[in-house]
């Protein structure tokens, strides 16, 4: 993995194509690839690979998700609030895999010089938060109604007789292609409206725990979070909406519906059509599926990952779990009260620790303005990756049929195998050969193409990207790689040493994400589809947790994760349901295996191995 007599990670030139790799470059644009041209400056940074957003190989098409925020959050640090000490973070791609690198400001008169900026351009922003955070709710879901009112044209064999009737002057052809053109705009707007607070959000959050680190330099990271836990967001909004299902079938005597083992939704619900009680649950399941259920089952950035409304799995055995535990007397509820006490409790403690009063109105202020942004930290995340991307997945598919449609394709889903810019020439390829009536080249070239790269995306999933590569810096200070992906100087560390193999370590250490200490089972999930084999009372080891697993948070008693830091999603929905949490662990689903007993420590972000 790393390079043990230089101390370094491997650097991008090193790597190896693995077998039946050959040729994966042509499946990414030019300008993603490590290349010779820049080989000099790519060697000298240090980049690690995108567990926490990108865990998995990038599909051609799907990369447009990270492509997006590559440009998204880069402009608005480096060229909008030109924030002092960072610019964007950089991309590359690597055997399909994500690797990232970001971009600090070291010269301290060149801070300086950005400093004004972002002063009076945050500061207006943090003195306006919710009205233009209301505002910004406006703008997304305008352009969410716009992507789903866009109706995608089919080529017909004669165009309707109103183009000539009504002098039209623009055919179907035209309509296709521009509709794609739309499709890709409209992605890369809301990845535009995503990075408009999220950036200022962290900041926020960041200058209030550098105060309490400096004020406080015993207080824990854990405790400087708490302060700002406790505050309701709509990305808990659609679990919220499974309890009150889960609610409605026991009030309506429909709940034994819900409790057969091993039965797909659409088997329950075509039960539940049978009776009035039934159909009443129905209504009200329908009344809540738009936007709620529009609910990724995977971080939002795969296609592959069907959200709620396109397979209703995860939800249904989640409200099997709700209705058997409000049968049992237990309250299913995040616990919100609890959680806000301790909250200004602590807040309360702490600032009676301050005793001049330009450091206590600090305090205040900070802590106010934290709080404040908190909301668009999480929400954002299910407007865009989540609604709007469920929306967008889909949107692509039907481009896909009418791909099948005309031969181009075997299967609707093939369409995520070419990048969007290869779509985009394979649509004047078919508009073409439908206006000029000749044979497209299409149908003989993308099929076997697609074959080709469907067998590379395996060999991808079967490869182990390096956790990083290039030069690690002596010590990592850069505050979102700690605070987001939770990569600090030890995990840096870890990293060059052996990894091991199940058995040979006792022991693992991570960011301390939720406090608390429990024992129980270890249950290893790496994917989504094993989601539902989550078990009452374990503990869940996994790569990442994503905000749509919420529901499985009622049933567990701790996390563990690979990746992420204290503003990880895994430890702020800990946090909020009060379960122990331990993230940023490096390589938990390597080393656990389902069945072990653990110990997993919250407060101290230690994992011990019982048996």
């Amino acid at each position: 993995m790393a390079n043990q007599t230089s101390n370094r990670f491997p650097s991008p030139f090193e790597i190896e194509t693995p077998p039946g790799l050959e040729g994966w470059e042509q499946l990414y644009p030019y300008y993603y690839l490590f290349s010779d041209e820049r080989r000099e400056f790519e060697e000298s940074k240090f980049w690690f690979q995108d567990g926490m957003h990108h865990p998995e190989p990038l599909y051609p098409f799907d990369t447009i998700t990270c492509e997006s925020w590559w440009v998204a959050l880069g402009q608005y640090n480096s060229r909008v609030f030109v924030v002092p000490p960072a610019l964007g973070i950089d991309q590359r791609v690597l055997n399909g895999y994500l690797y990232i690198s970001p971009n600090a400001i070291t010269d301290p008169e060149v801070v300086q010089q950005r400093l004004e900026y972002f002063q009076r351009r945050a500061g207006y922003y943090y003195q306006n938060w919710n009205d233009l955070f209301d505002k910004w709710k406006v703008k997304a879901t305008e352009v969410i109604r716009e992507l789903e009112a866009l109706e995608i044209p089919d080529l017909p064999e004669y165009e309707d007789e109103s183009v000539v009737t009504e002098g039209h002057g623009i055919t179907s052809g035209y309509h296709l292609l521009e509709a794609w053109d739309r499709v890709i705009e409209n992605c890369y707007k809301i990845w535009q409206h995503h990075f408009e607070f999220l950036n200022l959000g962290y900041a926020a959050y960041l200058t209030f725990f550098d105060f309490c680190k400096k004020a406080f330099p015993e207080i824990p990271d854990q405790t400087i979070a708490k302060m700002v836990s406790g505050i309701d967001v709509i990305l808990f909004r659609p679990d919220t909406e499974l309890k009150n299902l889960a609610r409605k079938a026991l009030e309506l005597g429909v709940a034994d519906a819900f409790k057969k083992d091993g039965r797909p939704p659409e088997e329950v619900l075509a039960e539940l059509e049978q009776s009035d009680a039934g159909r009443q649950w129905i209504a009200a399941l329908e009344s809540v599926k738009n936007p709620w259920f529009y609910f990724s089952t995977g971080p939002g950035f795969y296609h592959h990952h069907p959200s709620w409304i396109d397979d209703m799995t995860l939800p249904f055995v989640s409200l099997r779990g709700y209705i058997e535990k409000l049968e049992r007397g237990e309250n299913i509820d995040r616990p919100l009260e609890a959680i806000r006490q301790e909250r200004d409790q602590l807040a309360e403690e702490y600032l009676s620790l301050l005793d001049a009063e330009e450091n206590r109105k600090a305090f205040q202020d900070l802590l106010q303005l934290a709080r404040t942004v908190f909301p668009y930290i999480e929400d954002h995340n299910f407007y865009v990756e989540h609604w709007h991307h469920t929306i967008m997945w889909n949107k692509v598919r039907e481009f896909g049929r009418i791909f099948v449609k005309n031969g181009f394709f075997n299967e609707v889903d093939d369409i995520f195998y070419l990048h969007r810019f290869e779509i985009h020439d394979a649509l004047y390829d078919l508009v073409t050969s439908w206006a000029v009536g000749t044979p497209a080249r299409g149908p003989k070239y993308w099929p076997q193409e697609i074959e080709r790269r469907k067998e590379m995306i395996q060999k991808m999933y079967e490869w182990t990207p390096p956790p990083a590569l290039g030069v690690p810096p002596e010590v990592v200070t850069e505050p979102f790689t700690i605070m987001l992906w939770g990569i600090t100087t030890d995990i840096v560390s870890n990293w060059l040493q052996p990894q091991g193999e199940p058995g040979d370590v006792q022991q693992l250490t991570g960011f301390a994400g939720s406090p608390g200490v429990v024992e129980g089972t270890a249950r290893v999930i790496k994917s989504v589809e094993e989601l539902s084999q989550v078990q009452p009372g374990e503990i869940l080891v996994c790569p990442i947790t994503t905000p749509s697993w919420a529901p499985v948070f009622t049933r567990i008693q701790a996390t563990v994760t690979d990746v992420g830091g204290m503003m990880s999603h895994a430890a702020i929905v800990c946090r909020e349901y009060g379960l122990p949490a331990v993230v940023g662990t490096g390589f938990a689903t390597k080393l656990l295996q389902t069945g072990q007993r653990l110990r997993v420590d919250g407060s101290t972000g230690v994992v011990t191995i019982l048996d």
